[in-house]
């Protein structure tokens, strides 16, 4: 018994998808920029797939509907398959001047990416106040225990 006429029709779609949805798709082409910065843009890719069919049985020379040995094997077949894909922009990787930043193209969407990237300047921001105030305390104390000495 041969292949069924629906695995041609999914093995077709199956390898149209597969040429048209690749890595490239996803994480672009990078760009470079006349002064050194290369711009790589990143997409969130979605597809769907359906596939269908169905086969007709034989008419017999009687008039009535049914299988038998002779027909069974060449009922007619109908059938398609579908496939829709869709591609979204939604962020560009941005790496030049010794840094590398990531720009959302929705910025409400990706509130917890810019809280993420804004923490690291806040610790630093955190840290270099305490360290003030600890040298502030020091030179104070230092003051002082000249003060007490003389």
């Amino acid at each position: 018994m041969g292949a069924h006429p629906i695995e041609a029709l999914m093995k077709t779609t199956m390898e149209s998808l597969k040429d048209m949805v690749d890595v490239n798709t996803i994480v672009g082409d990078p760009v470079e920029t006349p002064d050194g910065t290369v711009i790589i843009p990143i997409s969130q890719v979605s597809f769907g797939f359906a596939s269908g069919g169905g086969e007709y049985h034989a008419v017999k020379s009687n008039g009535k509907i049914g299988e038998d040995s002779e027909t069974s094997d060449k009922l007619p077949f109908a059938g398609g398959t579908g496939a829709g894909v869709s591609v979204q922009p939604v962020a560009f990787m941005v790496v030049g001047n010794g840094q590398m930043k990531l720009l959302p193209v929705d910025q409400n969407a990706n509130m917890i990416d810019n809280i993420i990237n804004f923490t690291p300047k806040l610790l630093d921001k955190i840290q270099s106040m305490t360290e003030k105030r600890s040298e502030k305390k020091t030179n104070k104390t230092v003051i002082q225990t000249e003060v007490l000495d003389d």
